[in-house]
């Protein structure tokens, strides 16, 4: 995981409105000296690249710490710390699904890349936005993401025809997708009760091979409760919070683990020629979320603390400090198509290649599979009837 440097909200708000021009000068056109055509982001080497005379542009290493912001304070000042994109960047919204995608062209948007709907909406100039901190560039590249899919589905068995379509270029589309990363520091007092196993032994009668009812033993587990109480602490970092409504959690979830550590700063150069997601989670939400998922780790905490064989958590009373959070971007390949009325989407970690998403079966296939196999039985049991 990664260790940014802490800053208080003062030191925050202060550095953003030194760092605020620069964002919104640099969220722009990235244009080829050569030719004149726009610079997109290369995955494999990193750079910006002309797609007509190749001509690269290396993205500046930044010298910028990424910032954890106070959270608690940055709830109360959150109208201040939005920031307005560029002229050249564009919104549109999704009346289908409710996605609000931004991009720069010649990126276009004239489909949603998470339902599949037709973008009908005008694009527009963003509202104002929280900015991400960091973001994790794309380092898979759209052919072998395709090919990643085209393997995945191959595992699918009995998939509808609709399902290849993931497989061929323009089956998919790159996409930064919005995340929210929290820091807190949590003391937890709790009452419960500890379980210890002893064994008693128990008389019952059964009837023997002879017949006979014989009297028998055996032991029997029983359990003993005790009552406990007691303080756990955690230190939680960078607990990972998706700001998307528009994607399936559980897929989200299986594209983990993220390698957070090679996070950058934040640079709208890595989002040249990439569609990038708007955060549907709030930041107070995304929090909630978090807070969910420290309790779990919490949980175990504690039974590990009473101990015994079993045990019973009765009340967690948990106070959190020491709060941060930050805004991040990360990258996804996402395909989706409707069949019979129902969504399915596909997703790829753009760092990995790993692949996950929905899937239905063609019971066209599957019928004809049935009657192949019945078919076949049929022909081998002729052939043993036969003299």
């Amino acid at each position: 995981m990664s260790s940014p440097e802490k800053t208080s909200l003062e030191q925050s708000a202060q550095g953003n409105q030194q760092k605020e021009p620069s964002l919104i000068e640099k969220v722009r056109r990235y244009r080829c000296p050569g030719c004149g055509a726009d610079l997109l982001f290369e995955p494999k080497d990193g750079a910006l690249t002309c797609q007509y005379c190749q001509h690269k542009e290396e993205i500046a290493e930044s010298k910028e710490a990424i910032v954890e912001c106070d959270y608690e304070r940055y709830l109360k000042l959150l109208p201040e710390q939005l920031i307005e994109l560029a002229p050249d960047t564009l919104e549109v919204d999704c009346k289908s699904c409710g996605a609000k995608v931004t991009f720069t062209p010649p990126v276009t948007a004239s489909q949603c890349s998470f339902c599949g709907a037709a973008l009908v909406a005008q694009a527009k100039s963003p509202d104002p936005i929280l900015a991400p901190a960091a973001v994790l560039p794309f380092r898979i590249e759209k052919s072998a993401a395709t090919e990643a899919i085209k393997d995945w589905i191959a595992t699918r068995w009995f998939a509808p025809d609709a399902l290849k379509r993931f497989a061929v270029p323009g089956g998919i589309s790159g996409m930064y997708i919005p995340f929210w990363t929290y820091d807190s520091h949590t003391t937890s007092h709790y009452t419960g009760q500890r379980g210890e196993y002893y064994y008693e032994t128990e008389y019952y009668t059964e009837t023997d091979s002879n017949g006979n009812q014989v009297q028998a033993s055996r032991q029997v587990r029983r359990t003993a409760w005790y009552p406990a109480a007691g303080t756990v602490t955690r230190w939680f970092d960078d607990v990972l919070i998706s700001g998307t409504k528009s994607l399936p959690a559980k897929a989200l979830a299986e594209l983990e683990p993220w390698d957070l550590p090679e996070l950058k700063p934040f640079d709208p150069a890595f989002l040249a020629g990439y569609k990038a997601e708007r955060y549907q989670v709030t930041l107070s939400e995304g929090f909630e979320k978090a807070q969910t998922v420290m309790a779990r780790v919490i949980e175990n905490d504690i039974c590990y603390q009473i101990g015994g064989d079993e045990q019973r958590i009765l009340s967690v009373q948990t106070q959190h400090a020491a709060i941060t959070f930050k805004h991040i971007l990360l990258p996804v390949y996402v395909g989706a198509y409707r069949l019979q009325q129902k969504l399915y989407q596909v997703v790829v970690n753009a760092r990995t290649g790993e692949v996950q998403g929905e899937r239905p079966y063609s019971w066209i296939k599957i019928t004809l599979f049935t009657i192949f196999v019945l078919s076949l039985l049929y022909s081998i049991w002729w052939a043993v009837q036969k003299p």
